[in-house]
């Protein structure tokens, strides 16, 4: 802003601010079916309260004449959103300075410079002009001292490789935007090694006395912070603003009624303000003056971010901090339908599994790594140790037992592992933990080349059912073992659920008529028959996938029954009639989750998460692990480099990570582990133009 008026900025200069000015980014993202804008104002920390107030004014403008869809932030320097830092993948610089004292954007005798700049950051970068001396530097971090023909950057004794090649893209960032690509870079990266540019240094910083300071470490909102969202109606009575707390987590979509403003606060890290469709006029015009002053009220930094979001355009940020968020009439990936109730069922799709290696981001989609067609081997867990299972029975799981199932198939000439371990409902505490110390060993045999899947009985992911060929079969409890501690039931009853050899998996559930479904087919064993129950939705695929099944639960005869055809000693085998779930097929969508990387960090003891948003491969570092959510599975990458601590640390962390999560998550959901030039198809389908030789 110059003058109060908006005056574009050269678009060399994009990601370089005035200290002393305020500026307004628009960004606009466009898909196949729609485009997202995200209006930001940037505040410098010496711009004026005059400039602050125009630059919000200007974003509602542009809101208003762009129909209310765009998302609005507001930006304080150095506390920048995830969103705004994923602007500039080079890295943010602030100047000193700005427009009013004379200062230009792109300066035209660009050598007569003399500045040093404090570099900050791994995943997001930014670099702040200090003062010219020695006092400015500490160890940990990268300095960059800019002589116009010639930069040099000094890393701190105690960087990270990934802050050392972070600097370095930022040094050529401004060589190549800022000096036509005409400036030498020299690099210290061990003064004892570079005595002719330390010469340089001490030419401009003269000599340096005293130790160096140590490093600073970066002051971080953690997850437990993150997870505390509460959220507040925001209402004018008599003149005076009311502010009043409705509900904490889980936060239900219903909680927000078109006619009014909401404001989320999300322990402080972010304030979010919700601008209902039918609110007044003058209530969305007061949205960030009143989330500042909300921000004053509750004694929070007035750096704190601040999102405005219309009913309707929310952004995908907003969304996630919901327990579940329905949009109209919107159907999830391909062709599928994610459904949860009790009557639920979810529409299985055929996809030619034939394509997953020419479309990686199907076999994302379809959560599968191959088409099911390599080699299974299963353990059981007796002891404390690996006991082979019978190949004849491979589908069978019980829920008093853990599983270790390891699976091999060939990709590009070689072999590449994916290991399950299958927990039990009932298995005790010491088997879940054997389990995992022999999936570790069973990974070392393999070169630790395994993908390591943790699966909770009754969340199996699609692979897993696809690898048992329509023969998975969970029992609610018991044990596989030869000598078993108590006798079978009598009488037990399965759903049977799935199409197709790839999709199918039977489970029991209490032998009682409460547990049927007009949806699905189920199979009633008694120690006489073997009855397949089918109700009134099920298709004829399904009927066919039951037969198969019913092979396995039962050595009786089979009879077939249509759902309001049952013998009478079917009811009594259930111990009587009941009221049971029967209406239509209910499908309720939810919207398509985006995908979300951070890097985990819990050297501090405090675990802490960094989002990085428009990820891509360039984004994993080896030094890194990183956690990747598709909602239906975590991913956690490690990195070759990554230390001991954390690494073993990563199942705590994913674990922690849906604890905390504010949309209160499944706690059973699949946990994948996947290590650096290793990656699964179905981790990298999520990544756009992934490289397989990167490494």
């Amino acid at each position: 802003l110059q003058n109060m008026k908006m005056v574009p900025v050269p678009e060399k200069a994009y990601g370089t601010f005035f200290e002393g000015d305020c500026y307004i980014i628009m960004h606009t993202k466009g898909t196949s079916c729609s485009s997202a804008v995200d209006l930001h104002y940037w505040i410098g920390k010496d711009s004026s309260q005059d400039e602050q107030g125009a630059a919000a004014l200007y974003v509602t403008q542009l809101d208003n004449a762009l129909k209310g869809n765009p998302v609005q932030h507001r930006e304080v320097q150095g506390h920048e959103s995830e969103t705004f830092q994923s602007y500039f993948r080079n890295g943010i610089i602030y100047k000193k300075g700005g427009l009013a004292s004379g200062f230009k954007h792109v300066e035209t005798n660009m050598y007569n410079i003399k500045r040093l700049l404090h570099v900050k950051g791994k995943k997001h970068v930014s670099a702040t002009e200090v003062a010219l001396s020695w006092d400015s530097f500490n160890k940990g971090d990268v300095f960059l001292l800019d002589l116009g023909k010639v930069l040099i950057q000094w890393n701190g004794p105690s960087c990270s490789v990934a802050e050392k090649s972070r600097g370095l893209a930022l040094a050529r960032s401004i060589r190549d935007s800022e000096r036509g690509g005409r400036a030498q870079i020299g690099i210290i990266d061990n003064e004892k090694d570079s005595p002719d540019l330390m010469q340089i240094m001490k030419m401009v910083l003269g000599e340096r006395r005293g130790e160096l300071q140590d490093a600073i470490p970066d002051v971080k909102a953690d997850e437990l912070q993150k997870a505390n969202v509460r959220l507040y109606h925001v209402y004018e009575k008599d003149n005076d603003l009311v502010v009043q707390e409705i509900a904490t987590r889980p936060l239900t979509q219903d909680l927000l009624q078109h006619e009014d403003c909401y404001i989320l606060d999300q322990g402080g890290f972010k304030i979010y303000v919700w601008r209902g469709k039918a609110s007044s006029l003058e209530e969305k015009k007061a949205a960030f003056t009143r989330a500042v002053g909300f921000i004053q009220a509750k004694g929070y930094p007035s750096s704190t971010n601040i999102e405005v979001i219309n009913d309707g355009a929310e952004s995908a940020m907003f969304k996630q901090l919901f327990q579940r968020w329905t949009e109209k009439d919107e159907t999830q990936g391909l062709g599928k339908v994610y459904t949860t109730s009790k009557i639920a069922k979810v529409e299985q799709v055929k996809f030619d599994t034939t394509q997953l290696h020419a479309r990686p981001e199907l076999a994302a989609e379809q959560r599968m790594v191959d088409d099911a067609s390599g080699e299974v081997e299963v353990w059981r867990i007796e002891d404390l140790q690996m006991q082979p299972v019978n190949p004849k029975t491979y589908g069978q799981f019980y829920g008093g037992d853990c599983y270790l199932v390891l699976y091999t198939y060939l990709r590009s000439g070689r072999p590449h592992y994916v290991l399950y371990m299958w927990q039990g409902r009932h298995a005790s505490v010491d088997e879940i933990t054997a389990c995992a110390l022999n999936a570790i060993e069973l990974d070392k045999k393999h070169g630790d080349e395994a993908v390591q899947v943790r699966v909770t009985m009754g969340k199996e992911p699609t692979h897993f059912l696809a690898i048992f060929k329509g023969k998975l079969v969970i029992y609610e409890g018991g044990t596989s073992r030869a000598q078993k501690s108590t006798p079978e039931p009598a009488i037990r009853l399965f759903q049977v659920r799935g199409t197709d050899e790839m999709n199918t998996k039977a489970t029991e559930v209490p032998a009682r008529a409460a547990s049927l479904n007009s949806n699905d087919v189920f199979l009633l064993t008694t120690s006489q028959v073997c009855y397949l129950w089918c109700g009134k939705g099920c298709s004829g695929d399904e009927r066919e996938m039951a037969k198969m099944v019913a092979d396995i639960v039962s050595k009786r005869d089979k009879y077939t029954i249509l759902e309001g055809q049952e013998p009478a000693e079917f009811w009594e085998a259930l111990g009587g009639k009941a009221p049971y779930a029967s209406e239509k097929r209910f499908q309720e969508q939810i919207t398509h989750y985006q995908p979300r990387l951070f890097e985990c960090s819990n050297q501090t003891g405090r675990f802490i998460m960094t989002e990085v948003v428009g990820f891509c491969q360039e984004d994993l570092d080896e030094d890194d692990v990183m956690l990747l959510d598709t909602w239906e599975e975590i991913f956690l990458w490690i990195g070759k480099a990554s230390n001991t601590y954390e690494r073993n640390e990563a199942i705590a962390s994913a674990k922690e990570y849906l604890k905390t999560h504010p949309a209160g998550r499944d706690l059973a959901t699949p946990i994948i582990l996947v290590k650096q030039g290793y990656e699964p198809l179905n981790f990298t389908g999520w990544f756009n133009a992934w490289d397989p030789y990167k490494w």
